[in-house]
């Protein structure tokens, strides 16, 4: 998630005010922000950021569907395969990869330091979705391809916020703000593909 950057602007009335249409106080591990949550699909081979999307809910999960459609669209085909953390989990995205016929790995919980497994404490129903998702993770392991997430996605989010120092987005509205983060996604790209071909 990402902050805005909140200039005061003047209302019809003359006075400041700060809050703009379309972004909302989301929750983050650190407290509460104003902003707006964005998200990347990434490739694994040379972490390219091949989607990416942006919206102004604080839940992952309504993120994943339009996620898949953007991957569609600019690469012509579903993906193969999908990795995503615990906030995408939900019965309607674990269907939708079925019905897509994506092999996913969706973390069915959080994974604890020393712990095989992302996968709930809880048991799920038996023969539901999620409880076929936890045995997939709890069968592979550390083998799991859910791991190799961490090595895809959080560094291309490390390598945006760290590397080039961008923490909050400088335009606002919604549509900007998208425009922003592609944006930011393409530079990530370019620098990407100079530095394979340098």
């Amino acid at each position: 998630m990402f902050k805005k950057t909140s200039r005061p602007t003047k209302s019809a009335s003359g006075r400041s005010r700060t809050n703009v249409a379309k972004d909302r106080i989301l929750k983050t591990k650190d407290g509460y922000i104003q902003g707006y949550n964005a998200q990347a699909a990434v490739d694994a081979h040379a972490q390219i950021i091949v989607a990416h999307t942006l919206g102004n809910n604080g839940s992952d999960q309504n993120q994943f569907a339009p996620l898949l459609d953007a991957i569609k669209t600019n690469l012509g085909s579903n993906p193969h395969e999908v990795s995503a953390d615990a906030g995408y989990c939900s019965t309607a995205n674990l269907r939708t990869l079925s019905r897509r016929r994506i092999k996913g790995y969706i973390a069915t919980g959080q994974q604890k330091h020393g712990s095989k497994s992302a996968t709930a404490k809880r048991p799920a129903k038996p023969g539901s979705l999620l409880a076929r998702m936890t045995s997939r993770l709890r069968r592979a392991g550390h083998r799991s391809r859910y791991r190799l997430r961490k090595q895809v996605v959080e560094p291309v989010f490390g390598q945006v916020k760290e590397a080039r120092g961008f923490r909050q987005f400088l335009l606002q509205g919604i549509e900007k703000v998208k425009a922003e983060w592609a944006m930011i996604c393409t530079v990530h790209n370019l620098r990407k593909l100079a530095l394979a071909t340098a």
